[in-house]
């Protein structure tokens, strides 16, 4: 199974228990809007794959990534805007620096 088959899955248990995204994201326990966004197909923060895994019934290690990028760095930020200026130029300081340092791809 693939990350980007989680919104599928969401859908298929919701229909299945005739569950509203409000009820189902009680179960989870996250937010009603998180589990929408990762039905829609968005990638959840690890913290909320876990427990989206486990609501599922998904064995640790058995969802993959099928991106054709899995070679590059991605960083998923919450909505929360909780990072003070100093922390975001801190945080773009650092992006940068792995990307200069991230292996070239082959050409």
């Amino acid at each position: 199974m693939s990350l980007e088959d989680l919104g599928r899955l969401i859908l298929a248990k919701r229909t299945e228990r005739e569950l509203g995204i409000r009820a189902a994201a009680r179960e989870v326990g996250i937010s009603h809007a998180t589990l929408a966004r990762v039905e829609k197909g968005f990638l959840p923060d690890l913290e909320n794959y876990e427990k989206i895994r486990a609501w599922l019934g998904i064995q640790d290690g058995a969802v993959v990534s099928k991106s054709a990028n899995q070679n590059v760095p991605q960083v998923n930020f919450r909505r929360e805007k909780t990072a003070t200026p100093e922390t975001a130029a801190a945080l773009a300081r650092m992006i940068l620096t792995a990307q200069r340092a991230w292996p070239k791809a082959a050409k």
